[in-house]
């Protein structure tokens, strides 16, 4: 199911929500597009390339796409970026510590030139005159992880942060959403210095949306509020399994 997030003078942001199957992680797609052309966000797995490919058309031809953005190099996140690197001539975008990592998933050859690198701290990049801003997101939960910010439509995409596997499409109770969103992010990411780092820098941006990869979407500048509240708060990764580091019985 595809959703208009935000849509105005040629500014649209579309929400692919869960083409996945089976035993699969449950995972969203975004897409970003700007007087024509698109950046497609995390586009998936294999099986969701398909999906994904024919979903698009309704929106955005897949040979407008501008750019490809991985914020990390998990599988539900990589997997099909040859099948769009080779019908399309966009350029995707990772953490310079994932390029040659992302190879090993089938990346022909003569496209491994379009697979373009971010530096650790970030960059901005011109959608067809709409600046976003790749930010810094590293440890949540990957080494190499970032995060997109488009101002126009002011949604944060903070990929595996905030993610929570639950059937609803926008988080209501926020408190009650959180028993939901404590075991992945206790497990998954991996540092309470990048969590209050992350939520300080987030701070200064004018947020109405933030939108995980997986599950519910935090909507209202209340509710980011206290999802980046929570955030700063966390002690998760290390410091959450510390009783686990010991020889097994």
């Amino acid at each position: 199911m595809a959703d208009v997030l935000y849509e105005q003078d040629g500014h649209r942001n579309i929400f692919f929500e869960d083409f996945t199957e089976g035993e699969m992680v449950s995972a969203n797609q975004h897409l970003i597009i700007h007087n024509g052309k698109g950046m497609l966000l995390d586009p998936g797995g294999h099986k969701v390339y398909s999906k994904i490919f024919a979903a698009m058309p309704e929106f955005l031809s897949p040979s407008a796409l501008e750019y490809l953005f991985l914020s990390h190099q998990d599988p539900d996140i990589v997997a099909s970026i040859n099948g769009w690197l080779m019908v399309t001539e966009a350029d995707a975008y990772m953490s310079a510590i994932w390029r040659r990592f992302v190879a090993h998933f089938g990346v022909d050859g003569s496209v491994m030139d379009r697979m373009k690198t971010i530096p650790d701290e970030g960059m901005r990049i011109n959608l067809n005159g709409c600046e976003l801003l790749i930010i810094p997101a590293h440890f949540l939960h990957s080494a190499g992880n970032f995060h997109v910010y488009d101002p126009l439509s002011k949604i944060l995409y903070s990929g595996d942060l905030g993610a929570a596997l639950v059937d609803y499409r926008f988080v209501e109770d926020f408190d009650a959403h959180t028993t939901h969103m404590a075991g992945f992010h206790n497990r998954y990411m991996a540092s309470s210095t990048a969590c209050r780092l992350w939520a300080k820098m987030v701070r200064g941006l004018d947020i109405e949306i933030i939108a995980p990869q997986h599950g519910a979407i935090f909507r209202g500048k209340q509710m980011c509020s206290n999802f980046i509240d929570w955030v700063e708060k966390l002690e998760p990764g290390a410091e959450a399994m510390q009783d686990v580091y010991q020889l097994p019985a």
